[in-house]
């Protein structure tokens, strides 16, 4: 069961690996908006509208996490994060079938990647992220889904849902493509695996 999930996420991201199209500048332009937008291709359960974004918070970086929890959690910890947005947690959530929840005012600040304190280049030379791609300038991205084996990879729904909402949160808020990071290029978490070090890489891949 495992395995033929984790070969249909990678077959998804295969087929998902495709140029730029003229669709991107409509992208861009409704990405650079206010209120609850429809993103073609995207399932957003607004919690948190967005405002103006001059309004939101500086973020330089997206860091990408698993929540270690259940098929069906996403949607519990995004109404959680809303109701007390700075707790240990993210700004958006991704369930198994793709659904994203934005859970928080883009202008407030979750506790998540407080760490920072990789500087050992095990997965990426992360010199440059060593204290400097912490919280206050992190959106976080949280994907529901690897439990009760950890090592699980994330659905063909939420790789489609991420190939979107990684581009939208690049073009709301100006973010380089190599600012792009897994949990644990930045900071340690686990020695069972390498939290969201496949969709932040499949994001710098998409992006080439």
């Amino acid at each position: 069961m495992m395995m033929s999930r984790l070969l249909a996420a990678i077959f998804a991201a295969l087929v998902l690996i495709s140029p730029a199209t003229a669709a991107d500048s409509d992208l861009t332009r409704l990405a650079r908006g206010s209120g609850t937008p429809d993103i073609p291709g995207l399932r957003i359960v607004w919690l948190a509208p967005w405002g103006d974004v001059r309004n939101a918070n500086p973020w330089r970086n997206v860091i990408v996490h698993q929540t270690e929890g259940p098929a069906g959690s996403a949607r519990g910890g995004a109404a959680e994060q809303a109701k007390k947005p700075t707790r240990r947690g993210v700004t958006v959530w991704v369930e198994t079938d793709g659904t994203v929840y934005w859970a928080v005012a883009e202008n407030l600040v979750p506790t998540h990647g407080d760490g920072a304190n990789r500087n050992d280049n095990k997965y990426i030379d992360n010199s440059a992220t060593y204290r400097q791609v912490v919280r206050d300038n992190s959106i976080g991205v949280e994907f529901a889904g690897n439990y009760p084996d950890v090592t699980t990879g994330p659905t063909e729904a939420q790789v489609a849902a991420w190939r979107i909402l990684v581009k939208v949160l690049r073009a709301r808020y100006d973010i380089p493509l190599d600012h792009v990071y897994a949990h644990n290029w930045i900071d340690y978490k686990d020695a069972r695996y390498c939290e969201g070090c496949w969709l932040a890489t499949l994001a710098r891949t998409w992006g080439e």
